[in-house]
């Protein structure tokens, strides 16, 4: 596996690479969610890309920033043994150099929840993202599904500016007793860590209404409340909303096609995501 630190450097390797080229962007303090990732863009792409970035441009708060966990060496050990390719790890002066005047900003999707909670944070991303794109030009870019709203701003940069890739965004991977996988985990403590299912369980809550018939926001949505609530350690709900899984507008309820309802709520001192799709036709009720 090539480990590369240059913009000129990633250029080469991924142009003269054997097609399909698949892209797996990171910031590294890899998990299982991001190894999934590599392994579905093994089984499509003859070539799999990863990049490591800690994107400053992204963080809204300093702290925030300095305290994101950073291994590069174990990361990179963790990418060989899923057999990639090469694996892009800039510094921040290699993405960003002292002149560097751009951003990339998409509204829609954008707007609303994380973009209110977290002000310039999908302008970061969306930065980033265009930068490794035009890079790499990769046949195909892997998403996970826990960041669904950050997945939905970047199938809108990609439609609007009409790069010739493909987006997939892959399904959230999950411990075994629900929560979803993430970096910022490892910064629960013990009694904290064992609240963090409620999310799940919240969002469960909402599904076995919906298996069982329920389409209106109020009820999915109250019915999320209702569970993270009764969590004496959940300090804060920032939002749980049902939405449309494109645009991120507000649904009051669900027709036709599927909707996403998502949350974001704290616990002590670590935000955390999470999300479900409501509308498969393929799901049994629950018991």
């Amino acid at each position: 596996m090539n480990v590369v630190n240059t913009s000129k450097e990633f250029y080469g390797l991924c142009h003269s690479a054997p097609r399909p080229l698949a892209l797996v962007p990171t910031m590294g303090a890899l998990h299982e969610g991001h190894l999934s990732l590599v392994r579905h863009a093994k089984r499509e792409c003859a070539t799999v890309a990863v990049t490591i970035f800690v994107n400053p441009i992204q963080f809204n708060r300093a702290t925030d920033l300095d305290q994101y966990p950073r291994n590069h060496t174990a990361d990179a050990n963790l990418l060989v043994k899923e057999g990639v390719d090469f694996v892009f790890i800039p510094t921040t002066d290699e993405i960003y150099p002292p002149e560097f005047a751009t951003t990339v900003e998409v509204a829609g999707p954008a707007i609303p929840l994380e973009g209110v909670s977290r002000p310039s944070h999908f302008r970061g991303v969306t930065t980033i993202v265009t930068k490794l794109l035009v890079l790499a030009m990769p046949d195909t870019v892997y998403l996970g599904r826990k960041d669904v709203q950050q997945a939905a701003v970047l199938n809108r940069l990609v439609d609007d500016l009409k790069f010739p890739i493909s987006v997939r965004v892959m399904p959230t991977v999950r411990e075994t007793d629900g929560l979803a996988m993430s970096s910022r985990n490892g910064r629960l403590l013990p009694h904290e860590r064992a609240a963090a299912p409620v999310v799940y369980r919240a969002l469960q809550a909402a599904e076995y209404l919906f298996i069982n018939g329920e389409r209106t926001a109020v009820a999915l949505e109250g019915a999320c409340l209702s569970v993270l609530q009764a969590e004496p350690l959940v300090e804060e709900i920032e939002y749980v909303a049902l939405v449309n899984p494109t645009t991120f507008s507000p649904l009051n309820q669900i027709s036709k096609a599927p909707a996403t309802l998502t949350i974001a709520v704290r616990i002590g001192k670590i935000r955390l995501i999470d999300n479900i799709s409501l509308g498969s036709s393929s799901r049994q009720a629950l018991p």
